[in-house]
């Protein structure tokens, strides 16, 4: 793959996942190097000629109006880094750091930061050898930025902190040095134009965005099995009952599931089925549908933010001009980053109510009670359902919005933030449940598939294909076994992406 040009623009959630997570390199475009230096350079006037600008030769927050003098000017930028970089436990997973310095770079990329170039080219030599910085996950308001996971990555522009290289934990120094990375050092503006934006929430947005459209094609898969099994009226999932209201996450999803089940029995209407089923199955291409749309919105923001000038104070060397404001405030990504991780909430809730119809005899057009031959000395999936509960509980208290929850800090100075980072690391756990849950309905469904068999000659092609590969990982439940370890199989299956990839490849994209 050739490295992925940084130019201020054009960066997309799939570049984000791209170098984060799969290792591409990065350059900078020319373009960009010369609009770092012409700002590098109005900044080094303003300074000589002793202009006050906010974070080069003032203090920050509470202590703005503290001017500094020539010599605090040159120590300010490390004692900034160090009494920033204060955050707490374990260690944010790698991606989630490399994420942040790519859309560090892009900020930088744009010519609005001050800051020297050879700070710019640092950050994209850490990406490029593989030298992650190590961060606390945890610390972050997500205003001023993410200031003080930002500042353990800003801690290896002076040679210290402690970094990842090779898969080995090291001094920053001793990492650079094994890599072949000079250090720059940091002078006036270097330390705050590193750490002021959110750029570690946002990477971990995007990520997860990225995470989550992949989850919910699964949750689409999914139900078109459960429908299959639960002999499904299939007009509800013509498209043209939902263009005429106009929703593209309905529509979208509505063609999807179409196409999971072209070619079966059912599809075809070789299967007799109710006149209207309940909301749990008819109305799933509306609810998925708004979780499509959801995600498409929260998109839209995260990559205005990845694209955009996330820094304080912003530079405009056309202009000559200084301005100190708030573009560093985390709420245009927690806001619609909330309702991503709800949304997801939702869409498990669903999974569930379906795998619920699946298990019960009352509901479940004549499947076995609890999915077994042997009701009475076996219970089949019973506590299949209560692991899946359980999960959605914990989900739901996680959906409460983060944004809402500011707690006044520096003072009151730093008087509302937008607690974006709870957000972040919130959503992650909202979807390491929903890939237990849907690992469950997908093993449900699977069952239920099987004893289907019985009386449907054939099932949809995209709906064979995800059971199929459901049964190279767990076998039909045939006698009671202990299920934790088909439970753990189905979440990991869900979160490789395998069901996913191979329905794909039969039946072509599902967006």
């Amino acid at each position: 793959m050739n490295p992925l040009v940084i130019k201020g623009s054009g960066l997309t959630i799939e570049n984000v996942v791209e170098v984060a997570r799969y290792g591409r390199k990065v350059e900078l475009a020319p373009e960009a190097i010369e609009k770092i230096k012409v700002c590098r350079e109005m900044l080094e006037k303003k300074i000589s000629a002793h202009e006050i600008m906010y974070g080069v030769n003032t203090g920050i927050g509470e202590f703005s109006e503290v001017v500094l003098d020539d010599e605090q000017v040159k120590q300010f930028q490390k004692y900034l880094v160090y009494n920033h970089a204060a955050g707490i436990g374990d260690p944010a997973p790698i991606e989630y750091v490399r994420g942040a310095m790519l859309g560090r770079i892009n900020v930088h990329a744009h010519g609005n930061s001050g800051i020297r170039l050879e700070i710019t080219q640092t950050l994209v030599e850490l990406l490029n050898k593989e030298v992650t910085p190590f961060v606390c996950q945890k610390g972050s308001v997500g205003a001023c930025g993410d200031l003080a996971p930002m500042s353990q990555i800003a801690l290896l522009m002076m040679g210290e902190g402690h970094a990842y290289y090779k898969g080995e934990l090291l001094t920053g120094k001793v990492a650079m040095e094994k890599a072949g990375i000079p250090v720059p050092g940091l002078k006036a503006r270097d330390g705050l134009g590193t750490i002021n934006g959110s750029n570690v929430l946002t990477a971990m947005s995007a990520i997860f965005l990225h995470d989550a459209n992949n989850w919910l094609k699964q949750a689409e898969i999914a139900a078109s099995m459960s429908l299959e099994a639960l002999r499904a009226n299939m007009k509800p999932y013509t498209a043209l009952l939902h263009e005429v209201r106009g929703f593209k996450g309905a529509i979208r999803s509505a063609l999807a599931i179409e196409k999971c089940v072209s070619g079966g029995d059912l599809k075809e209407g070789r299967v007799k089925c109710k006149v209207q089923d309940a909301y749990s199955m008819r109305s799933t291409p509306q609810v998925i549908g708004s979780a499509h749309d959801a995600l498409a919105y929260a998109r839209s923001q995260v990559e205005i933010e990845l694209n955009g000038v996330g820094d304080n104070p912003i530079f405009f060397p056309d202009k000559n001009l200084a301005l100190s404001g708030a573009n560093f405030q985390g709420c245009p990504v927690s806001v619609p980053m909330d309702m991503a991780g709800y949304v997801i909430t939702m869409v498990s809730v669903l999974s569930e109510r379906r795998m619920n119809r699946l298990n019960n005899p009352a509901l479940s057009v004549g499947l076995p009670a609890f999915l077994t031959k042997g009701a009475g000395m076996f219970s089949g999936l019973m506590l299949s359902q209560y692991t899946a509960d359980m999960q959605i509980v914990e989900q739901k208290i996680l959906s409460a919005p983060a944004c809402i929850q500011s707690i006044p800090a520096a003072a009151d100075q730093e008087d509302f933030v937008s607690m974006g980072m709870n957000t972040a690391i919130k959503n992650f756990q909202i979807l390491d449940n929903a890939y237990g849950v849907l690992g469950i309905e997908f093993m449900a469904a699977a069952q239920a598939l099987d004893f289907r068999k019985e009386e449907i000659e054939k099932f949809g092609t995209g709906t064979t294909k995800a059971w199929e590969v459901v049964r190279t990982h767990v076998d039909f439940l045939d006698i009671d076994r202990p299920l934790y370890p088909d439970h753990t199989k189905m979440k990991n299956l869900v979160k490789s992406c395998e069901i996913l990839k191979e329905v794909e490849k039969t039946i072509g994209s599902l967006e």
